[in-house]
């Protein structure tokens, strides 16, 4: 409405008024009163003496307005609802047509056009009985009574606006409390690290709704320190989040080894103005193809080095009980792979990684065949039946032999 009111001043007296702050206030005074009163009538004069001063002396605004016009300028405004509100229907689940009761809150919604939008979306009349206007004061008021405890008969939930999550391995957006959920909420999560050997970690929380987490914003980060060596992907550590009732966000990491933990407080995570909210998600389906294609990148990116990280670890617990051949295979394969991934080549990353996997198969098969192979067995005996011990007698070739002996007392046997 400014803009357009100081567009017709300029037309008819060559004047700009947007550089006079006093001058611009005025036209938007003017401007919200003209509004509020095309909501109960179909025209209105705008009058506004001695806007400005000209060669001539001073320059006065007088313009009549209608509500056709005053709809044909705010129906782009208008319109730009419409995506946020068909896209909360699809995050609850449910059909517009649905909706049993309409209730319009707030100043903006007197206005004839925009309650026209709203009902002819959910196929029905809006209520009629409610003030936009005191329905407002009334729900802070309640929703300060629930926080205080002093209402408890009545349950209000807020929602996070925005997706929150950590950075991963290739830049990609993790989330772990998806947008909508109601709050206060928790939620933990698993990670684990990257590198051999790793001592630290570092924990960067994001809020939005792209793929990648460089095109989100970031609410902060920190550092956790002190995990024992160890191999890739054997730490545990343990990420999570806590929104309270205030919407305060408090992210914690904690190595599940060492009991180590660092923690970050986050304030006004689910307190974006509307505009950025909408801005946020607006993006986020503007490039969701391009942000598709990023993700499929960075994963097929991690997917390439963990085949190789397999195929390192396979030659250092086993490359001593491979043939030759096979472990030049697998030494060749993996280098053409790490080479491939030096040079983030996507495509050919992934042809050699999938031939790296097929060497590695090769090699696991022919571990187990040596591994099932029965072991040299102990050489049998010539001459004893199977089954039968051999004779311990002193008789040539250990046979047994009939012979006399005599008794002390003379008797023959």
């Amino acid at each position: 409405m400014f803009e357009h009111l100081a567009d017709r001043f300029r037309a008819q007296t060559g004047v700009d008024v947007r550089s006079d702050p006093m001058a611009a206030a005025r036209i938007k005074e003017a401007g919200e009163v003209a509004k509020i009163e095309l909501s109960t009538s179909t025209t209105t004069h705008i009058t506004l003496p001695f806007l400005a001063g000209g060669p001539s002396g001073p320059l006065h605004l007088g313009y009549e307005l209608t509500r056709t016009e005053l709809e044909r300028i705010v129906r782009p405004v208008i319109e730009r609802c419409r995506e946020p509100v068909l896209q909360a229907f699809h995050d609850a689940n449910i059909e517009p047509n649905r909706i049993d009761r309409l209730v319009f809150v707030g100043g903006p919604t007197r206005m004839p056009m925009a309650r026209a939008f709203f009902e002819e979306l959910v196929g029905h009349n809006g209520e009629t009985g409610i003030d936009p206007m005191e329905c407002v004061a009334q729900g802070a008021a309640i929703q300060g009574g629930v926080l205080a405890g002093e209402v408890g008969a009545i349950v209000l939930v807020d929602v996070t606006p925005l997706t929150l999550g950590i950075e991963t391995l290739g830049g990609v957006a993790t989330p772990l409390i998806a947008r909508n959920t109601p709050i206060p909420v928790k939620r933990s999560e698993i990670f684990t690290t990257a590198a051999d050997m790793q001592t630290s970690v570092t924990v960067h929380v994001f809020q939005g709704e792209r793929p990648m987490a460089l095109d989100n914003t970031s609410l902060g980060q920190f550092n956790l320190d002190g995990l024992p060596p160890a191999p890739r992907g054997v730490p545990k550590i343990e990420v999570t989040f806590d929104i309270d009732v205030d919407g305060i966000l408090n992210a914690t990491a904690k190595d599940m080894a060492s009991l180590r933990s660092q923690s970050i407080r986050i304030t006004g995570s689910t307190r974006l103005p509307e505009a950025e909210k909408q801005r946020m998600i607006d993006q986020a389906q503007k490039y969701s193809e391009q942000d598709k294609k990023r993700r499929e990148v960075a994963e097929k990116l991690n997917v390439a080095d963990s085949v190789c990280y397999q195929a390192e670890r396979t030659l250092a617990d086993f490359g001593s009980k491979l043939s030759d051949d096979m472990r030049r295979r697998v030494e060749t394969a993996l280098r053409e792979a790490r080479e491939a991934l030096s040079k983030r080549d996507v495509l050919l990353a992934s042809q050699k990684a999938d031939a790296l996997k097929v060497v590695l198969q090769e090699a696991g098969q022919a571990l187990y065949a040596q591994a099932l192979q029965p072991g040299p067995q102990p050489r049998p005996d010539v001459g004893a039946p199977t089954g039968e011990a051999r004779p311990t007698g002193s008789g040539p070739s250990g046979r047994v032999v009939d012979a006399e002996y005599r008794e002390a007392g003379g008797n023959t046997r």
